[in-house]
């Protein structure tokens, strides 16, 4: 009888596993809270892997200089602002594939890298963008191996070509991506 019961208990969840996963149409849900050196929040981000296995990414700011950021998953998910320099405890560009920097880089991109950030006069931004070279679920691409990863924005505009950072400047924000 006991094992009956354990049979019909590991039926009922996969069947609730299967209904969850139908639900979201198979998607991975992940989120980070972005905030400056001094730990004041100034935006966040979500991240969503469709069932082709492309994550939409989509970042919202307010309170930073206007004009073009570099903005890119790094592969520690540790924030600390109060690190010299800033946010270097996120470490370098997610690069499992040991790839260049940059979109345009024909010896590249890192896995980590996305298009610039757009912030207005106003000091808001937003930033739409896909990638296929990072997931949220398991695997040697997944930004949640055994460190995590944050999503680092940058001072200046990122070049998408040189190596290792697009000249993109100092870490001005940062955000620990955690699965939602």
């Amino acid at each position: 009888m006991k094992k009956i019961v354990s049979v019909l208990v590991a039926l009922a969840v996969l069947a609730l596993a299967g209904s969850v996963y139908a639900w979201n149409n198979g998607a991975e849900h992940a989120s980070a809270v972005l905030k400056d050196p001094s730990g004041q929040v100034i935006g966040s981000a979500e991240f969503t892997e469709d069932a082709t296995g492309v994550v939409h990414v989509n970042v919202h700011v307010d309170g930073l200089a206007s004009g073009l950021h570099g903005i890119h998953v790094h592969t520690i998910g540790v924030c600390n602002g109060a690190t010299v320099p800033a946010f270097s405890s996120a470490g370098g560009h997610f690069n499992p594939a040991g790839a260049q920097h940059g979109l345009d880089n024909p010896a590249g991109p890192h896995a980590g890298d996305l298009s610039n950030l757009t912030v207005n006069q106003a000091g808001v931004g937003h930033l739409n963008a896909t990638t296929d070279r990072l997931t949220l679920s398991a695997g040697a691409l997944s930004v949640f191996d055994l460190d995590g990863s944050a999503l680092v924005i940058h001072a200046n505009v990122d070049d998408q070509v040189t190596d290792p950072t697009g000249n993109s400047g100092g870490r001005i924000a940062c955000g620990v991506i955690v699965s939602d």
